[in-house]
C-alpha cells in the first residue's frame, strides 16, 4: 500500500478551501452496447451557492513544497480518512494508469488535508483485477473509492462496493452503469449536444446534417440531438449511421451529401456547388483519423468548412484535429482548456512529461474526496462522503470546470464552446462558473 499524505499546507490553502455548501435536503472508460436512449433522470434541486472549489489559484508541486512557508493543520481525529484509487497500474495500460495516479497525487498535495491517505490498487486493466482491487481497498478501511476506469471493470468492481455500502466514484464514460452507490464522473456527450444546440440556436444555424457511426456512442448522440434540436427550432435535414468498421466512407458520404442531385442543380442553372448545400453543418461524432477522414471527404464533395461548419462532440477534444484545415471553424462543447492548461504545466514540472488527457479526472476526483473529508471532519469529525453530500446541487469547480452529480449517478459539467482556428482550439462562448444559471441548457 502506498499511503500518501501531505503534513503541511498554507494558510491561504486553509482559507481557499473551507467547504461552505449545505448538502442537498431532498437529495442515482467506454462503452458497451446498451439501448442507446437518453433517460437520465434530469430532476435536480436548484443551486443556491457557487460551487466548491477544488482547485488552488495558488498551486504547489510536491517538490516545491520545502520550499514554502506551511502552518499545520489541527487534526480532527488521530485516524486517517482512507480514499481507494483503482487505476491499471500494470498491464497494457499501466502508463495512463500511473499518470492518473501522479495527478491525484498533485491534488493531494494542492488541497493539503493532512489527514487524507489515498490507497491505490492495481486492476490490472481488467474486470477480475478490479475486483480484487476493490475487496483490497474496502480491506484496508477505504471509505470511499475513486475508479476504476474501463466500464467493465466498473461492472466487477460495483457488487464489491454494494455489498459494503461504499460509494464509488468511476472514471468510466458509460453512462448506464450510474445509479444506486455508483457515479459516474466520464466526459458524457450528453450535456456535450444540449450546449451545443443551444449555441448554434444563438447563431441561427437551424439546417443540420447527421453523420455518425453506427455504435452504441453514435446512436446516443443522434438520439440526443433529436430530442434537443427541434426544442431550439434546429431541424436534422439528413442523417446517416455508417456502420463503424467501413473503410472506405467515400461512396457513403457522396450519397449523405447529395452530390449527384446538387451535380445536376449546379449543372442546370450554372451555380457554383458550394453554394448548393443540403445542410447548414454536419454533426460527425468522431474522432481522431476518421474525423479528418470525413473532414477532407465533405470538401471533396464541395462542402469545404467556409460553406458547411462542422460540429464535434468532446472527441473534438483534441490538439492533433486543430491542425486539419478541413476541420477549421468547426465548433464543439468541451471543457474550458484555461484551467487544465495550468495543470498540465504544473505535471510537466512535476514529473517531466505531459499529462494524459483522462489525468485530469483522477485530479478532480481525489481533490474532490479530499475536500469533502476536509468538509466532514471540520463540521463532524468523520468524511462526508454519503450520497448527499456528493450530489450537493451547487456542484464542485475543478480543472475541467464546473459539475455536480445528478440523482442517477451521472455528472453534469458546465461546458464551454470551442471553435479550431489556426491550428488551435480556442474558447469562442465561456463555460458557466455556476449552475445558478444552467437552465438555458435544460
Amino acid at each position: 500500500m502506498l499511503r500518501i499524505k501531505r503534513v503541511l499546507f498554507t494558510v491561504t490553502f486553509l482559507t481557499l478551501f473551507t467547504f461552505a455548501l449545505n448538502a442537498c435536503d431532498n437529495a442515482p472508460g467506454g462503452y458497451s452496447r446498451p439501448n442507446p436512449t437518453w433517460n437520465y433522470d434530469r430532476t435536480q434541486s436548484p443551486a443556491e451557492q457557487a460551487p466548491s472549489s477544488t482547485v488552488p489559484e495558488t498551486q504547489t508541486t510536491p517538490e516545491s513544497q520545502s520550499q514554502t512557508q506551511f502552518q499545520r493543520t489541527p487534526k480532527a481525529t488521530s485516524e486517517a480518512v482512507k480514499v481507494g484509487i483503482l487505476l491499471p497500474l500494470s498491464g497494457r495500460h499501466k502508463t495512463l494508469g500511473d499518470a492518473m495516479l501522479k495527478a491525484a497525487q498533485i491534488a493531494i498535495f494542492d488541497i493539503g488535508f493532512e489527514n487524507f491517505e489515498l490507497i491505490p490498487q492495481d486492476t490490472k486493466g481488467t474486470p477480475e483485477g478490479a475486483r480484487d482491487a476493490a475487496r483490497a481497498a474496502i480491506h484496508q478501511d477505504a471509505e470511499l473509492i475513486l475508479g476504476p476506469l474501463f466500464a467493465e471493470s466498473v461492472k466487477a468492481a460495483r457488487p464489491v462496493t454494494n455489498a459494503s455500502r461504499i460509494n464509488m466514484i468511476a472514471f468510466s464514460t458509460d453512462w448506464t452503469l450510474a445509479g444506486g452507490n455508483t457515479f459516474i464522473m466520464g466526459f458524457l456527450p450528453f450535456d456535450q449536444i444540449e450546449r451545443l444546440t443551444q449555441y448554434l440556436a444563438s447563431k441561427s444555424l437551424r439546417r443540420v446534417g447527421v453523420f455518425a457511426p453506427d455504435t452504441a456512442y453514435g446512436q446516443a448522440v443522434s438520439n440526443a440531438f433529436d430530442r434537443l434540436g427541434p426544442q431550439n427550432q434546429i431541424q436534422t435535414v439528413s442523417k446517416t449511421l455508417f456502420p463503424s468498421r467501413t473503410t472506405n466512407l467515400a461512396p457513403v458520404l457522396r450519397d449523405f451529401t447529395r452530390y449527384e442531385e446538387r451535380q445536376a442543380t449546379a449543372q442546370r442553372t450554372g451555380t457554383d456547388m458550394t453554394n448548393i448545400r443540403p445542410f447548414d453543418a454536419v454533426l460527425m461524432p468522431v474522432g481522431g483519423g476518421q474525423a479528418e477522414t470525413i473532414a477532407n471527404l465533405l470538401s471533396h464533395y464541395d462542402l469545404p468548412p467556409r460553406a458547411v461548419r462542422r460540429l464535434g462532440t468532446g472527441l473534438f477534444d483534441d490538439p492533433s484535429l486543430a491542425a486539419e484545415s478541413n476541420l477549421n471553424g468547426a465548433w464543439f462543447a468541451a471543457p474550458s482548456p484555461n484551467l487544465r492548461r495550468r495543470f498540465e504545466q504544473k505535471y510537466i514540472a512535476t514529473y517531466g512529461t505531459s499529462a494524459p488527457r483522462l489525468s485530469s479526472l483522477a485530479y478532480d476526483a481525489t481533490a474532490l474526496a479530499a475536500v469533502l473529508a476536509k468538509r466532514g471532519m471540520q463540521n463532524n469529525g468523520r468524511p462526508d462522503f454519503d450520497r448527499n453530500a456528493i450530489i450537493n446541487p451547487n456542484g464542485f469547480s475543478g480543472i475541467d470546470g464546473i459539475f455536480r452529480f445528478r440523482k442517477d449517478g451521472t455528472a453534469e459539467r458546465g461546458l464551454a464552446i470551442l471553435e479550431f482556428q489556426r491550428g488551435q482550439a480556442v474558447v469562442i462562448d465561456p463555460a458557466p462558473k455556476t449552475f445558478q444559471q444552467t437552465t438555458q441548457y435544460r
